[in-house]
Formats: structure tokens, C-alpha cells, sequence
């Protein structure tokens, strides 16, 4: 299955979830409710959430004269992709990370760590990694699928307070759902939410390293870029990180314990390493 129709099939699967959580907590009624409540935080995610995650993290924009720029420049061209906005993160910790609602709204932000530690053949893997990620509009995908999955929890957290206080909910058919019910639904709608998260977070990774090795030309430069940013940052913690936007970054940059490998929004690093491996040159017979 290709990660096009995976990504419809999980994003339709979160759906069905939204929707089916929403009318056994309250009927017809409490699943509009519900629905319209989460069209307005995709509105809200559709046209802000590019300016929200730049403030999040202090970003201020790059001047064109800047070498990173002038890459960029190049990798956009690589791409046939409108040229992104490029901004600066005040950390040492190494990262990088694309946002935008389109091709035409794009942007790509670049810790001062990444420059540092980075040579001009790293930096234009990751960069081409970031770009293959505004050209498939994973930054869009992502978005939604973070929204509708906090809007379950959010429902789930609601029928587990009318579990404990006795909820039990008849709709206009005579048909119920019991305390029991409620209390089941309220534990596992945000674990299968997050698991489906993940699956979207983490295919749309593997796309991005694979097409962004082509736009580079090579997989070389991203492999070591991995390999430094994933040793640098366990050293330099990035600040201001938080859950809701580590699926932004180019590797996690929350940690590395079981629970991250687990339920991160990243592959393994290794997996990642070796399927870019496995990739050859272009213009390689």
C-alpha cells in the first residue's frame, strides 16, 4: 500500500473514530457539536499553526544573503518547488523542521546548532528532507491528524468524567451507553488516536528521507546528518520542546527511551539509516 492511501485510510480511520466517540457521549447532537468544535481547531491549525510553532521556538527569519538561504535556494530548485521561507531557531541543540499549509506557504527552520555542527553536503540532505516534506503537504497532513487525535482525547477525557459520575446516555431509538461503555471508550479511543498518529507521522518520515535523498542527489549527506543530529541533540536538549510539535522535526527531539521508540512520532533511526543505505545515487546503474 502506498503512503498516499495509507495516509487516507488512517486519516478516515481517526474519523470514523471522532465521530463514533462523539455520538455514544451524546448522541446526534453531541457528535455536531463535537465535529463543528473540530473544524474550527483545523481552521485555526490550517492558517496559524505556522506562526504559532515559529513563536513557540523564538524563530526569526534568515537573510538572503545567508549561505543556508542561497541552499535552500538550490534545494528548492532541485525540487520545482516555490522557494520556502527560511528562519533561524536560538538553539545549539541540532534540529530542523518544515511547516506551512502549502507549497506556497512553506517554511523551513534551522536550529544555530545544525549549522554549526553540519557540512555543506548534510545540510543539504536535511534541507532536501524538509522541502520533500512541503512539496507532499506532510506539514497539512500532520496538522489535521494532530488536531482530530487531540479532539478524541479530548472527547475520551469527557466520557470517562461521565463514566465515574454515572453518565448513561439513551438516544432517540432507546438506545444506550452504559458507565461501562463510556469507561472502556475513554481508555482505548486515545491509544488507538496516538497509534494512528504515529503510523501517518512516522510513513510520511520514511517518504520524506527517500525523496529528499533524490532531491540531494544522494543519500550520504542525510545518513550523516542523522547520525550527528541524533548524537548532538541526546547531549543538547532542544528548549521549548513540547509533544504537540515534536512530529515537526527532523529527529525527535523529546528523547530516546523506550516509550519514544514506542510511541514516537519518528522510525527508529537505524530503520531510517538503512533504507536510506539501500537507495542509490541518482545516475547510478
Amino acid at each position: 500500500m502506498s503512503n498516499q492511501i495509507k495516509t487516507v485510510v488512517l486519516l478516515t480511520v481517526l474519523s470514523v473514530l471522532f465521530i463514533y466517540i462523539g455520538k455514544a457521549l451524546a448522541g446526534q447532537q453531541g457528535m455536531v457539536i463535537a465535529f463543528v468544535f473540530a473544524l474550527i481547531m483545523n481552521f485555526v491549525s490550517y492558517w496559524f499553526s505556522s506562526k504559532i510553532v515559529l513563536t513557540l521556538y523564538r524563530a526569526t527569519p534568515v537573510p538572503e544573503d545567508h549561505e543556508v538561504y542561497q541552499l535552500v535556494r538550490e534545494v528548492a530548485t532541485a525540487a520545482r518547488a516555490p522557494m520556502p521561507k527560511v528562519y533561524r531557531i536560538p538553539s545549539m541543540s541540532p534540529n530542523a523542521f518544515a511547516t506551512g499549509r502549502n507549497p506556497q506557504n512553506g517554511v523551513i527552520a534551522v536550529s544555530e546548532g545544525l549549522l554549526r555542527i553540519l557540512n555543506a553536503e548534510e545540510l543539504k540532505g536535511v534541507l532536501s528532507h524538509e522541502m520533500s516534506h512541503i512539496v507532499n503537504r506532510d506539514t497539512f497532513i500532520s496538522a489535521i491528524a494532530a488536531t482530530i487525535a487531540s479532539s478524541i482525547v479530548m472527547l475520551a477525557n469527557m466520557a470517562k468524567w461521565a463514566a465515574i459520575f454515572g453518565g448513561h446516555r439513551r438516544d432517540e431509538n432507546g438506545r444506550g451507553s452504559g458507565a461501562l461503555e463510556l469507561l472502556a471508550m475513554a481508555i482505548v479511543a486515545p491509544i488507538a488516536a496516538t497509534l494512528i498518529q504515529l503510523a501517518i507521522s512516522r510513513s510520511r518520515e520514511f517518504q520524506a528521507d527517500q525523496r529528499g535523498a533524490g532531491i540531494a542527489r544522494n543519500p550520504y549527506g542525510l545518513i550523516s546528518a542523522l547520525q550527528k543530529i541524533s548524537q548532538a541533540s541526546k547531549e543538547v536538549p532542544l528548549e521549548f520542546a513540547t509533544p504537540a510539535t515534536s512530529h515537526l522535526f527532523i529527529v525527535n527531539p523529546l528523547g530516546w527511551g523506550l516509550l519514544t521508540k514506542l510511541f514516537g512520532t519518528h522510525p527508529p533511526l537505524e530503520e531510517r539509516i538503512q533504507r536510506l543505505r539501500n537507495l542509490r545515487p541518482h545516475g547510478s546503474s
